[in-house]
């Protein structure tokens, strides 16, 4: 095995020692990255320890720095990484530190602020590391077009629903249009209940009513289309494995070739 495969094996694989070893210490590192960013926002502690959250910071970034080119390196095809989702994920994590560089004086106070923010990207890093959450994201990728589906039907019905509580109550009782009306449909019928407009006569009391009872069996078919899907994939055992050309994750156990561009997972 050359280096460079070796390299690859022990950032982008998490099932051999090397690869575990590498995910934990990355995933410390990536929690004590994100606090310092939390903490820093909290004036008090900005004000006593500023050159504390400086010195991390960059520390922090270095190291980030160093991952990213070492992921970069050990990529067949590096553009396949640089420009997949987690790629810009990793840019992100360390462009804004190296930018505050470049604006500098008091007026540009305002912009390295808002550039450091960007920092809390780092926090969707986390999500690599464990095969769960790759189950979870396929699962939603697959059961998105049933969802969307849903989705365009509970609208359908809020828009029904809206102009009929409208007609009933009236602009008198604080449903003053259409879309307001649709508003409080909405509202009602995810149970959020915010109160700013409520039903006055009987017949809106009566629709308000269904609503209510039609918004506990509308929340509960999402949960049941995405379990599915997760049980499906509970099935399929997919592993950690991660393709040293455009780094698609997510492939079973037994695959040979990946499933994104179809090059060979293990060539050595």
């Amino acid at each position: 095995m050359t280096l460079k495969s070796k390299i690859h094996e022990i950032i982008f694989e998490a099932e051999t020692p090397a690869g575990k070893l590498f995910d934990v210490a990355l995933l410390w590192a990536i929690v004590l990255s994100v606090g310092s960013v939390m903490l820093e926002s909290v004036s008090s502690l900005q004000i006593k320890y500023g050159d504390l959250f400086w010195a991390a910071e960059w520390i922090f970034t270095i190291l980030f720095t160093i991952e990213y080119g070492l992921r970069v390196y050990s990529t067949v095809k590096p553009r396949g990484y640089i420009f997949s989702f987690y790629g810009m994920v990793d840019l992100l994590a360390i462009l804004p530190t190296y930018l505050s560089l470049v604006f500098t004086g008091t007026h540009s106070l305002i912009v390295i602020r808002a550039l450091r923010l960007l920092r809390v990207f780092r926090v969707l890093k986390l999500g690599r590391y464990f095969n769960e959450a790759q189950m979870l994201i396929g699962a939603l990728r697959t059961s998105s077009p049933k969802i969307t589906v849903f989705l365009a039907a509970v609208l359908s019905l809020c828009v029904i629903m809206g102009t009929f509580m409208y007609l009933i109550e009236g602009a008198e009782n604080g449903f003053t249009s259409i879309p307001r009306s649709i508003y409080w449909t909405i509202v009602t019928m995810t149970t959020v209940g915010y109160g700013d407009i409520a039903p006055q006569t009987v017949g809106g009391q009566f629709l308000a009513s269904a609503v209510m009872l039609l918004g506990y069996g509308i929340l509960a078919v999402p949960t049941g289309i995405v379990s599915a899907e997760i049980a499906s994939f509970k099935r399929q055992d997919i592993n950690t494995h991660s393709c040293p050309h455009c780094c698609a994750e997510g492939h079973k156990r037994n695959a040979i070739y990946c499933m994104a561009c179809g090059s060979e997972l293990h060539p050595d």
